[in-house]
């Protein structure tokens, strides 16, 4: 198994993690999302390689029923977790920080958010890669998300 450890903000009663392998961006996370979720300016993500695959795509989240635009994005950075190429919901809401990083992000892994300690942890099992492959799907209106292991 592998390991490592995040610090968790601690300004924010929420678990907010910064990504230094990735830009400084802060992320919160929620491990009651489905869909990773970009909460910035969508300029960002074209200058750091994205590029747009669907359009006013509609998902539920934040309390009801909203839209985003589903970008790829390349070489993304979660502590030592790698995706080649990371799906993400654009999507302009009120929160604390730039992206919100699901619970389908962490899928197969065993994550605990330690708040007393303000530590995110992460164990990648042995039959788990520290290479993921998040991929949201359209199918007939309805999105979906999967994440797995992948090889480089």
């Amino acid at each position: 198994m592998k390991q490592f450890t995040m610090t968790l903000s601690k300004r924010l009663q929420r678990p907010v993690v910064k990504l230094e392998n990735f830009f400084n961006i802060y992320a919160m996370i929620d491990t009651g999302a489905l869909f990773p979720v970009w909460n910035y300016k969508e300029e960002i993500l074209t200058m750091i390689g994205g590029v747009k695959i669907a359009s006013n795509a509609g998902f539920r989240g934040f309390g009801g029923k909203t839209f985003g635009n589903i970008y790829r994005i390349p070489n993304f950075r979660v502590g030592d977790l790698i995706f080649p190429q990371f799906h993400i919901v654009a999507n302009r809401d009120n929160l604390p920080c730039h992206m919100l990083l699901s619970a389908t992000v962490f899928n197969n892994l065993i994550y605990e958010i330690d708040n007393f300690h303000h530590k995110l942890n992460v164990t990648i099992p042995d039959s788990e890669s520290v290479s993921r492959n998040l991929v949201i799907t359209d199918s007939n209106g309805i999105l979906h998300v999967a994440c797995t292991s992948s090889e480089f």
